[in-house]
């Protein structure tokens, strides 16, 4: 009688793969409609909301073709060095990364950094085009300012894909990558390497195919122990790079704290020189 009651075991294993797969079609359905909240990580900030740093700078904002309002903070010294143009990270808004564009000020150089689409006062809506397309509109405005000569494109992160594909279009001193990654497919398969995410993926980034046509001088900095963007993707991405070209690793050094170390300290000012 118990043995009737009971599932025979091949039941059982039938019931596990119906509800594994009702939870992997979940996972796939929820990644293809919600990747975006993943890619990006923005903060808002209101319209009105006064920014303080410890640098001089000027606030200004750039409209896009289709009518977003793309905010920005311009850093200036009296006699620059040159000028750094800032691609930022995926998360946060300019009253972080106006903090941490302070580093490079305090060394001699003005400083360009944007908040991308729906990020601090940023507006406007979404998407890769729109995103390349509002890069190359601060580079403009940059290049309005500045002998191209004079100009280093910096990208951290995410914001490295938008300065490589900037520097891939244009022939700026420098372009300096800080834990890049190959494309964006290269660093959701060390997620979630057990989905279908060509299918999936709505973004690209390929920065392994904007950077074969990258003219100037690059310098990649990556740490051993980046658990976000795997240290061999920026390698990889490196191998793509035409010359010259240079890879700075970081030992133990993570996603978010290259800045710490002797590694990153004791060759920046020979990084940014533009001489």
């Amino acid at each position: 009688m118990l043995s009737i009651l009971q599932d025979p075991p091949m039941q059982k294993f039938k019931k596990f793969l119906k509800v594994l797969a009702f939870l992997y079609i979940l996972i796939t359905i929820m990644l293809y409609f919600f990747q975006e909240k993943l890619i990006f990580q923005p903060t808002k900030l209101p319209q009105d909301y006064q920014y303080t740093f410890s640098e001089p700078f000027t606030e200004f904002s750039l409209e896009a073709k289709d009518g977003a309002v793309l905010n920005a903070i311009h850093f200036k010294r009296e006699d620059p060095k040159g000028v750094i143009l800032y691609f930022h990270g995926n998360a946060g808004d300019l009253a972080r990364w106006g903090e941490i564009a302070t580093f490079f000020t305090k060394k001699g150089y003005d400083v360009v950094l944007m908040d991308y689409r729906t990020y601090g006062k940023s507006t406007g809506k979404l998407g890769e085009d729109k995103l390349f397309a509002d890069a190359q509109l601060f580079y403009d405005y940059v290049l309005k300012r500045y002998p191209e000569k004079e100009i280093l494109v910096y990208g951290r992160s995410l914001g490295a894909t938008f300065a490589t594909h900037v520097a891939s279009n244009n022939s700026p001193a420098k372009l300096v990558l800080e834990t890049p990654f190959y494309n964006l497919y290269a660093a959701a398969k060390h997620r979630f390497a057990f989905l279908p995410l060509k299918l999936l993926l709505r973004y690209r980034f390929e920065s392994n195919k904007y950077i074969q046509n990258v003219k100037c001088p690059l310098v990649i900095y990556h740490g051993t122990e980046d658990s976000v963007v795997p240290y061999e993707s920026g390698k990889q991405l490196f191998e793509m790079a035409p010359t010259p070209k240079k890879f700075i690793t970081v030992p133990h050094g993570k996603h978010n704290n290259l800045g710490t170390f002797p590694e990153y300290l004791d060759s920046i000012d020979a990084v940014l020189s533009l001489k």
